[in-house]
């Protein structure tokens, strides 16, 4: 069997991976790269704009990052979501000024992000989120409204046959975006197929790591029935979504020990119909139902994809065996193992409540579902939705402190000791933060060429490289301008 020899392999066509292979073709052309998928095209599965929310995660609307704590509303976490958004709109913004990515339009679109609350207590806490947000240079621009005549401007079909006398409150950022990921990562993987040294490997998937005195060689399966391939590479990135569980235990790393995987399913109600269509612009997010887990959060959402307007209200998350949508009922029972098997087992026991609660969501009926929305678009009627599959989620499950297990909503790097291989796990805020998260695989796992000019090429990219957005106001304000002129989000 021929032996291909790579710097880097990058294991998954989706938004991570092309990310990386981005930034790492920027900061040295004569990488040799090779990228593999297992589909028949890039950003199918979880990248693909039918498969996540498009909102650009920000901060801005969703109330899951921004938890009631013993001191009130808590908003670290929106804070550094939001800086790393700003990161991801930095590079996109560099790429676009120099042809690396087309007309923004493309692939994101101005819509303004809205949080909105009813009843006494849900409009105290957005008050107070609201206060403690927009006192922060990040959140300065929100605006806050309780008057039913505002908040009809802002979300007409929201509003549209609302008791006049009931308790609401919104806030909105007029400058969010609606992203689609498929497009923006088809885009970059086009431009990378243009450069020297990279080479896309459609069906295909991995079947075997071995570990090598030069990185690793990996034999890769045709799933089209040709020839196995093997390819030799110095550094393998794990960028597969749900996948990238199973491949990181594979791989017999000993940082892998001990994690494990919780899937969700997803499912949307869409309207195409264009009179309905054209009456919403915004996305709308409420709180989650008591009980869900926080990628639940219910949102009507105006969405672009492909170029194809759209109304998305959901996610209606499920209980799921598979890792992939298009992977195997058998993902989560093979994902189990003896290192892992005691915090997944805990995680089951402790999660009981958010299990019943997914097989509930999936034996809604179309009615029933079609009665949620309606909080959200009160004289929505039942024939003008249709039921979409969404993407499949894979939580991250990990010992915790005694040694049983917890489970996580967020994204996690974990890479080898010698920075030779890395995965990327979880979920939300996943591709919105990208450019943040393979920040992080350079960091770890390129250190030396970081230390010798990387950093400085990096900073050309990325102009708020190696400071805080959080913590600087003007440097906040001089790159948000840039960004939000150059991608037409102002």
């Amino acid at each position: 069997m021929t032996m291909q020899q790579v710097d880097v392999l990058l294991v998954g066509g989706g938004v991570m991976s092309a990310t990386l292979g981005t930034l790492l073709k920027r900061l040295d052309p004569s990488l040799n790269m090779a990228m593999v998928e297992r589909l028949d095209r890039v950003a199918h599965e979880s990248t693909d704009g039918w498969n996540n929310a498009g909102t650009g995660h920000a901060g801005y609307c969703e109330l899951n990052y921004t938890p009631q704590g013993e001191n009130g509303v808590e908003i670290d976490r929106a804070l550094t979501i939001n800086a790393n958004f700003e990161i991801s709109l930095q590079l996109w913004t560099t790429l676009v000024g120099n042809g690396g990515l087309p007309e923004p339009s493309n692939f994101i679109n101005t819509t303004p992000h809205l949080s909105f609350v009813w009843g006494e207590d849900n409009v105290a806490f957005l008050r107070e989120r609201f206060e403690k947000l927009s006192a922060h240079h990040l959140f300065k621009d929100m605006e806050y409204s309780e008057d039913h005549d505002v908040l009809r401007q802002w979300m007409p079909l929201v509003m549209e046959g609302r008791d006049p006398a009931d308790k609401v409150a919104a806030t909105r950022v007029n400058y969010g975006a609606d992203v689609d990921f498929g497009s923006l990562t088809r885009n970059m993987v086009a431009q990378l197929e243009t450069s020297e040294n990279f080479e896309l490997l459609l069906n295909h998937e991995v079947d075997e790591f071995k570990k090598s005195d030069d990185g690793w060689q990996v034999t890769l399966n045709n799933r089209e029935g040709g020839k196995p391939r093997q390819v030799q590479a110095k550094f393998v990135f794990l960028g597969a979504g749900g996948g990238a569980l199973p491949l990181l235990q594979a791989s017999g790393i000993p940082e892998a020990n001990g994690y494990g995987g919780f899937p969700v399913s997803g499912q949307w109600l869409v309207c195409k119909d264009p009179e309905i269509v054209k009456q919403h612009h915004a996305k709308v997010y409420g709180k989650a139902a008591i009980g869900a887990p926080p990628m639940s959060v219910p949102h009507l959402d105006t969405r672009i994809i492909n170029g194809e307007p759209a109304l998305l209200f959901g996610p209606f998350a499920g209980f799921t065996m598979r890792f992939l949508k298009k992977g195997s009922k058998l993902d989560l029972l093979k994902s189990v193992s003896p290192s892992n098997l005691m915090p997944m087992m805990s995680v089951g026991l402790h999660n009981m409540d958010l299990t019943k609660y997914l097989i509930n969501e999936v034996r809604q009926s179309h009615s029933e579902r079609v009665a949620s929305l309606r909080d959200y678009f009160p004289s929505c009627k039942d024939e003008d939705w249709t039921l979409a599959k969404a993407g499949q989620r894979v939580q991250i499950i990990k010992k915790d402190e005694q040694g049983k297990g917890k489970l996580e909503f967020g994204t996690e790097l974990v890479a080898a000791q010698d920075g030779s291989i890395a995965a990327l796990l979880g979920a939300s805020p996943g591709a919105s933060v990208a450019a943040q998260a393979m920040i992080e695989v350079l960091e770890k796992c390129f250190t030396e060429q970081m230390e010798s000019g990387w950093a400085e090429r990096l900073k050309e990219l990325i102009p708020s490289y190696g400071e805080s957005l959080v913590d600087d106001g003007e440097l906040l304000a001089n790159v948000r301008e840039k960004t939000l002129n150059t991608l037409q989000l102002g």
